[in-house]
C-alpha cells in the first residue's frame, strides 16, 4: 500500500497503516515528533504502537540532532537468522530435547554466563576485533564503569520479554520444508543503562525545555553531549550485533550436535533499534529506527510475528518515502498487563499449538493474541519489502 500523510504536523509524517486506527496516545506522539524543529520527516510502520517518548514502529530523520528516546533503551536490538540444510523431515516428532539443549547452551531471562565468552572457543564465530571492542569499554560514560564485568558475562545471553530463539520451517514455494534458525535480542543491561543515562542528560539541556514531550529531548551536533552519546551508542550497537553473533554460533553448535550432517548458509542480521547516518534528497540526516529495519534496495531483513504465528525473511525495495525502512515485526496490539488480564493458560496452549515452547503464566503476555496480525502488517508494506521466505516456528525459546 502507499503511505497516508498524518495531518497537523510541521514535518511530513507518512503512515503505512490506517492513521485512524492508530491508538490515540501513539498518534499524539507522532504529532509531537513531527513538530520538532530538527525533524526532516517521519515514516510510520504498520506495526506502530505507543512507546516511551517516541512510538515503536517509527523512523525519524533529523538534521544535526538525535533523540535517544527515538532509539529506545535496548540499543541495537534486532534479529539474526540462518538457513540450514535440514528439512522438516529431518526433525524428530519430539522436539523437547532440542529445546532443552538450546536453553542449556544459551542463558535466558535474567541469567548470565558463568564465565565470559571466549570467541576462540566458539565454532563459527567471527574472531576479529574482540579485544579492541572490549578495550573501548573504558571510554564509555564513567557512570557505567562498574558494569563491565556484568556486560562481559551477559555477552551471548538472550534476555527476557519479547526476545526469543526459534527453529522454524519454511512454508511456501520451492524451498518449503527447509529449516531455519532465528533469534531476537539486543544489548542487554549495558545498552539499557547507557540509554537511560543519556536520556537523563538530554532532558536537562536548555534547548529541550519547551518540547511537547520532555522524553523527546535531543542532542545537537557539535556538542560534547552529542559526541558522548554517539560514542556510547555505536559501542552498544556493536555489543548487540556481537551478542547475536555469539548466540547464533552457539545455536548452530547445538543443532550440529543433534544433526551432525547439517550445513549452514550465510547468516542474516539486522538491527531494529538504532541510529544510522544516511542521505535523502541531498540532505544528510541521522535516521533513528525504533522498531523498524533498514530496507534499502536488496537489503535482506527479518520481520518476526509472535511465538505462534511465524516470521518473514524479506528483501528491501529501497523506498525513499519510508527512509528505506520496514516494520520490525507484528507490533503489540495490547499492553502486557492487558494481555495477562485477557488471556488464560488455555488460550496460550491453543494459540501455540504445534510449537515446542513454554506454555506457563510467565509468557502469557507474549501470547500471539496480544500482537497484531502479521499477515496484515506484511500486506500494508508491500511497497517497502518483498517476501523471500515465510517461516513458521516449531521450537520457541523465551526468557
Amino acid at each position: 500500500m502507499a503511505f497516508t500523510p498524518l495531518p497537523g504536523t510541521r514535518a511530513p509524517v507518512r503512515v503505512w497503516t490506517d492513521p485512524y486506527g492508530i491508538e490515540p496516545q501513539a498518534a499524539q506522539q507522532l504529532r509531537n515528533i513531527g513538530a520538532l524543529p530538527w525533524v526532516q520527516g517521519v515514516a510510520v510502520m504498520p506495526d506502530v504502537h505507543f512507546g516511551k517518548g517516541a512510538t515503536v514502529g517509527s523512523v525519524i530523520a533529523m538534521r544535526q540532532a538525535v533523540s535517544p528516546a527515538a532509539v529506545g533503551v535496548d540499543i541495537g536490538c534486532g534479529m539474526s537468522a540462518v538457513r540450514t540444510s535440514l528439512t522438516a523431515a529431518d526433525l524428530p516428532d519430539d522436539l523437547a530435547p532440542l529445546r532443552a539443549a538450546i536453553e542449556a547452551a544459551i542463558p535466558v531471562g535474567f541469567a548470565k554466563r558463568a564465565d565470559p565468552v571466549d570467541p576462540r572457543r566458539v565454532r563459527g564465530l567471527e574472531q576479529a576485533g574482540w579485544d579492541a571492542f572490549w578495550r573501548r569499554f573504558g571510554e564509555l560514560d564513567r557512570r557505567v564503569a562498574q558494569l563491565e564485568s556484568r556486560a562481559q558475562h551477559q555477552m551471548g545471553t538472550l534476555g527476557g520479554g519479547n526476545h526469543f530463539i526459534e527453529v522454524c520451517v519454511e512454508q511456501d514455494g520451492p524451498d518449503a520444508g527447509q529449516v531455519w534458525l532465528m533469534l531476537h535480542s539486543g544489548s542487554r543491561n549495558i545498552g539499557k543503562e547507557l540509554a537511560e543515562r543519556h536520556i537523563g542528560v538530554a532532558r536537562r539541556l536548555p534547548h529541550n525545555t519547551d518540547l511537547p514531550d520532555r522524553d523527546l529531548a535531543v542532542f545537537l551536533a557539535g556538542t560534547p553531549e552529542m559526541d558522548a552519546y554517539r560514542r556510547d551508542l555505536w559501542w552498544a550497537q556493536e555489543y548487540a550485533r556481537r551478542n547475536r553473533a555469539v548466540m547464533l554460533a552457539l545455536l548452530c553448535g547445538v543443532v550440529r550436535d543433534h544433526f551432525p550432517q547439517v550445513g549452514y548458509g550465510e547468516p542474516i542480521s539486522c538491527h531494529h533499534n538504532y541510529v544510522a547516518e544516511e542521505t535523502y534528497d541531498g540532505v544528510e540526516v541521522l535516521v533513528t529506527r525504533k522498531g523498524a529495519i533498514r530496507a534499502g534496495r536488496g537489503d535482506l531483513g527479518i520481520i518476526p510475528g509472535s511465538m505462534g504465528t511465524g516470521s518473514y525473511i524479506v528483501r528491501g525495495k529501497g523506498n525513499p518515502d519510508a527512509y528505506c525502512s520496514a516494520s520490525h515485526g507484528a507490533g503489540r496490539r495490547m499492553s502486557r498487563g492487558q494481555a495477562k488480564r485477557t488471556f488464560s493458560l488455555d488460550d496460550l496452549a491453543a494459540q501455540t499449538a504445534g510449537v515446542e515452547c513454554r506454555k506457563d503464566a510467565g509468557v502469557v503476555d507474549e501470547i500471539p493474541g496480544a500482537y497484531k496480525d502479521i499477515t496484515e502488517v506484511m500486506a500494508q508494506q508491500d511497497d517497502l519489502v518483498e517476501v523471500v521466505a515465510h517461516l513458521k516456528q516449531v521450537v520457541c525459546v523465551k526468557g
